[in-house]
């Protein structure tokens, strides 16, 4: 559906024609530029806004059916980009996407937001009460967007950072180093980076050639090339946050390596205890086995002192093993 509709001419927002086709023609006509928001729209919705707009259709097709990684494609009558805004839900730890689709053409601005993760309501108010940065027309929508999706980016990874450093000391905590819901919880932190890689590296090359640089700079259609300061300090957020993210995944490497350090370290303790349990079993098994086998001829059978003294043996072998064993750290 369409959210929002409005044109904007020297900053402002002005009153326009409902029908898109002649607010295009006022916005052009007046020097200034018409911009309409779309929340999930049906195939139906967008007929009408691809055809007024003369949206590529390979572009409408990747709007309508979302699933894409951030990409910059450019085609004859229009720009596409395709952000990737992301959720952090703290009742459950976890990282969600959205997706955000802009269109950027001659004289008009177009939105497409899927999820619920697309900052564009406090964007438009935003520009709206800067109307010298809105009054640059489409290419400050663009940057507007691109710098508040990406500035929410580095709000999740501190959020990420946080919930980190709780997992650390959980691991690393003598109680809890050994539970068994530890490397589950350390694998579902780990996919929760991947999600949140999925939505940041791929923006690099896309906000690369919008700050017009590398081998990628030339200059973007339909994009103000006085805006390429702009974008490249996006790019430089952008940068921060993809480092943050590589961080944190090898950090997580890193714990999930030392919680299985623990684990087996433990299991070695604990295999040691069973070993030096079973060695001082085995003495007096031993020694009562000897005296069991009943033969007419044995040594000490008649013996009045025997029998107290193989106890006193068995009981001196079995304090023996267990000051040795006690010793070595064994029990």
């Amino acid at each position: 559906m369409i959210v929002d509709c409005a044109v904007y001419r020297d900053g402002h927002r002005v009153k326009g024609p409902g029908d898109l086709s002649d607010a295009l023609d006022q916005a052009r006509a007046g020097g200034g530029f018409v911009w309409i928001g779309l929340h999930e729209p049906s195939e139906e919705e967008f007929a009408h806004v691809s055809e007024e707009f003369r949206l590529h259709p390979l572009a409408v097709e990747d709007a309508l059916k979302a699933h894409q990684r951030p990409k910059l494609e450019v085609y004859d009558d229009s720009l596409f980009l395709v952000l990737k805004p992301v959720v952090y839900e703290p009742e459950s730890d976890t990282v969600s996407s959205g997706e955000l689709m802009v269109f950027l053409g001659e004289g008009f601005v177009v939105t497409v937001r899927h999820g619920e993760g697309a900052p564009l309501a406090a964007v438009r108010r935003r520009l709206e009460q800067e109307p010298e940065l809105l009054g640059k027309g489409p290419t400050a929508v663009l940057y507007a967007v691109s710098d508040a999706t990406v500035d929410h980016y580095l709000e999740v990874a501190a959020e990420l950072q946080n919930d980190l450093e709780e997992l650390e000391t959980e691991v690393f905590s003598p109680e809890g180093g050994g539970s068994r819901h530890i490397a589950s919880r350390i694998y579902g932190f780990k996919r929760q980076i991947l999600e949140f890689r999925r939505a940041t590296g791929p923006l690099a090359l896309p906000l690369t050639r919008l700050a017009g640089n590398g081998q990628f700079g030339g200059a973007v259609p339909f994009v103000d090339d006085r805006a390429r300061p702009f974008f490249r300090d996006v790019q430089d957020h952008l940068t921060r946050v993809n480092e943050s993210v590589e961080a944190l995944d090898r950090l997580v490497s890193d714990v999930l390596s030392a919680h299985l350090a623990q684990m087996s370290v433990r299991q070695n303790d604990d295999m040691r205890k069973i070993s030096a349990w079973a060695a001082m079993a085995a003495v007096p098994t031993m020694i009562a086995g000897v005296y069991g086998m009943n033969f007419e001829h044995m040594p000490e059978l008649r013996w009045v002192w025997s029998y107290p003294a193989v106890i006193v043996v068995m009981a001196v072998l079995e304090v023996g093993l267990y000051r040795l064993f006690k010793g070595r750290g064994w029990l």
